[in-house]
């Protein structure tokens, strides 16, 4: 007869843990015999703590989950195992020392544990040759402080943990330096702790003797863009079916295992982007604007970049945070520049990075001396014919971005020089060349010859070179002078007034305004016979030169006679003093006889003093500024008649950016060659929807049999070798022979 058991909570645990959590009352008793089984048990672990006690590890764990129905009876538990792991953390077995730190976050979970009493026990463990543990731990403290701050930020907890996380950086052990330092930055990534405190104590690191607490201290400055992260996701789910497809397929179609994989495969890209569009927007490079030493930190980390024996990975990595600081902060660090010339040459490892390097360091506020000598190098070692294209393409690009952020740098004759490569043979050159004389066009375009400053328009008349050091501060809205006029005017199709169009018409007399209407449709004629190819910088400019040389005769021709008139009105004042005034009256020059240098600054500075009135008496809406930039840009577009051949691109000039992108300087505009696979499919793609290519069955009923000349194309040549050679044709000896033998056939017949 089989003994019934009617109590067995003694023996499973699991049980009385879920009655407990109901009624612990009830079940006092035994709980307080199972604590008292606990107490025994751990004393006798504690003589020989390297072994593991499996009824231990389950009595601790039922511990934990009941801790908050007897706080009383538990309120030295967490303190044992605190103390336990303290003690003996680098000797437990670890099954015991993994279970231990679970009961305790469980502890930490019901809130019955500070953390501030937690996370040093945890960061000593860190020490322990146990990689599950430090991972488990990193995943627990992370997102513990997470929580922590969910719906408030806790000040002082987070000043207290991250003065202790900066006590940790300054340890001997590397593993908890390591994971102090990757703690911070995945906790600034989840927008925890962004603050400029955090970002300081992760700039120390980068100062660290441990390469890999520097180095990742280093790539958190460095960061990646996530818009080319999800722009790489984007194009490898391009490809994949979406999810309604695949559900569809799979409702229609027979169901096999490789749909059910499609489905599963196709439902976890769904869930993948909906969080994608839910996360919050990220702001890349925020943790450089947050150092509050910039200039010190660069040169701290330039000082320790010459002194450091680290491979050449590790100093690209320094390289780049020092590029992206003086670019950002706009600091001065002149030794910077002759350390990264040595390395600008074609067959460096790693030039293009180097490149950009150069070109992120460089400012307005660097002195020209100092960019210069690296201009040179640029030039001399990339942009010379010996090379390939593609390498000439590259050091263009790269003095273009170098000139976009100082432009200064550039002497008139190599600016000229770099430009006669817009007519070079190899497109990829050509167009680079053509990206540099379009950069000085809209901001220098004195430097540039004649033929390559394209088309004068009304906002390159407004175009000012800055000196060095120089910074323009505007008191008025450029373009704002527009809302003068007539709302039909800005409105309208386009057509310019004698007053937008530039020409000044003088209303009181009759003649004049004849003059002036044959004056302008003359130059707009001009206009239109010089404007051949205003966008790309052409070589057959000739007819356009000649205009201007010609408008250059007659404003010197005009200037002759208006200095002789003043001559003559000089000496009738001479002569006839009395009438000084009505000389001076008839003698007086108009506007239409102004040179037109002359003409061009009186207007823009009419025009400005427009602006700078409206500017000041009145409050502007968004529909003025709507106004304001569509005739900005009308005035770069002006004297275009024939139609803009491609969106106008943006002012350079106007606004800086903080960074280089690297397919700036990697911009090469050429057809790659294709791999053997990416050939094939392009031809395969070519030949859908085409006829079959060769021998054409022209059998009208495909199951008949064929003639004996069309199966001999698909046998063997081996089968109809005798055959192909009857086709040879005889010799006139074997004919003879032939011939000889039918003749004595015949006459035996006879």
């Amino acid at each position: 007869m089989v003994k019934r058991h009617n109590n067995q909570l003694p023996d499973n645990i699991y049980q009385l843990q879920n009655l407990l959590k109901r009624d612990p009352q009830s079940y006092k008793d035994e709980f307080n015999q199972q604590q008292q089984h606990y107490q025994s048990l751990m004393t006798v672990f504690l003589l020989r703590p390297d072994q593991p006690n499996k009824q231990l590890n389950d009595l601790v764990l039922f511990m934990a989950q009941v801790a908050h129905c007897f706080p009383e009876a538990l309120a030295d538990f967490a303190q044992q195992l605190i103390n336990v792991l303290q003690t003996h953390s680098t000797v437990l077995h670890p099954s015991m020392r993994m279970n231990f730190c679970r009961a305790l976050i469980l502890l930490r979970n019901k809130n019955l544990l500070a953390p501030n009493d937690l996370l040093p026990l945890f960061f000593q463990l860190l020490k322990c040759q146990d990689k599950n543990l430090r991972k488990f731990l990193e995943m627990h403290i992370i997102n513990d402080i997470k929580n922590l701050n969910a719906r408030h930020k806790n000040a002082k907890l987070n000043t207290s943990l991250q003065n202790f996380m900066y006590g940790i950086l300054k340890d001997n052990n590397a593993k908890a330096a390591k994971m102090s330092v990757n703690i911070m930055i995945e906790l600034y990534k989840k927008n925890v702790w962004n603050d400029a405190k955090t970002v300081n104590v992760i700039a120390t690191a980068c100062f660290s003797k441990v390469a890999k607490v520097m180095v990742a201290a280093l790539k958190f400055f460095i960061g990646t863009d996530p818009a080319d992260d999800k722009k790489s996701d984007d194009d490898d789910s391009d490809d994949e079916p979406t999810l309604k497809d695949v559900m569809f397929a799979t409702r229609v179609n027979k169901k096999t295992r490789k749909r059910e994989k499609e489905v599963k495969k196709a439902k976890k890209l769904e869930v993948k982007n909906q969080k994608e569009k839910s996360e919050a927007p990220t702001f890349n490079f925020s943790a450089l604007h947050l150092i509050h030493d910039p200039q010190g930190f660069a040169e701290r980390l330039f000082r320790q970049l010459e002194a450091t024996h680290e491979r050449f990975e590790v100093r690209l990595m320094t390289l780049d945070v020092i590029s992206r600081l003086i670019g950002v902060h706009q600091l001065i660090l002149l030794n910077f520049y002759p350390y990264v010339q040595r390395f600008l040459q074609p067959h460096q490892k790693e030039v293009i990075q180097l490149l950009q390097f150069v070109a992120q360091a460089s400012h307005e506020f660097v002195p020209p001396d100092a960019l210069e000598p690296v201009l040179k190098s640029l030039v001399n070692n990339f942009v010379t014919e010996r090379n390939s294209s593609d390498v000439m393409a590259i050091g263009i690009n790269a003095v273009r971005e170098l000139c976009t952020r100082c432009p200064l740098v550039m002497s008139e004759d190599l600016l000229r020089d770099l430009a006669e490569y817009k007519n070079y043979r190899e497109k990829s050159v050509s167009m680079a060349a053509k990206s540099l004389i379009h950069l000085y066009r809209i901001t220098m375009p004195e430097l540039l010859h004649k033929r390559d400053r394209g088309k004068p328009t009304e906002a390159t008349t407004e175009i000012q070179s800055k000196k060095f050091g120089e910074v323009v501060a505007k008191s008025y809205i450029p373009g704002a002078e527009v809302l003068l006029e007539k709302s039909s005017d800005a409105e309208g199709d386009g057509d310019y007034d004698s007053d937008s169009s530039g020409e000044w018409i003088d209303v009181s007399d009759d003649e004049s305004q004849v003059k002036s209407a044959d004056v302008t449709v003359e130059e707009e004629d001009d206009d239109d016979e010089d404007d051949e190819d205003d966008e790309e910088v052409e070589s057959d400019d000739e007819e356009e030169e000649v205009d201007e040389e010609e408008e250059e005769e007659e404003e010197e021709k005009s200037e002759k006679n208006e200095e002789a008139k003043k001559e003559e009105t000089k000496s009738s004042e001479v002569d006839e003093p009395g009438e000084q005034s009505s000389s001076s009256e008839k003698k007086k020059p108009t506007p239409l006889k102004q040179s037109a240098k002359a003409r061009n600054e009186a207007i823009l500075a009419e025009k400005k003093q427009q602006a700078a009135e409206i500017s000041v008496n009145r409050i502007l809406t968004d529909e003025d500024f709507l106004r304001i930039d569509a005739a900005q840009l009308k005035k770069k577009m002006e004297g275009v008649k024939r139609g803009l051949k491609r969106p106008h691109e943006q002012d350079v000039s106007t606004a800086r950016n903080e960074l280089v992108p690297l397919s700036n300087i990697e911009m090469i505009h050429k057809k790659r060659k294709n791999d053997k696979q990416a050939r094939i499919e392009s031809i395969r793609k070519g030949q859908e929807g085409r006829e079959k290519f060769g021998y054409k069955d022209g059998r009208v009923d495909p199951f008949s049999s064929k003639t004996n000349r069309e199966k001999k194309k698909t046998k063997n040549f081996m089968m109809i070798r005798h055959k192909a050679r009857g086709k040879i044709k005889r010799s006139f000896k074997d004919k003879q022979i032939a011939l000889r033998n039918y003749l004595v056939k015949q006459k035996k017949m006879r």
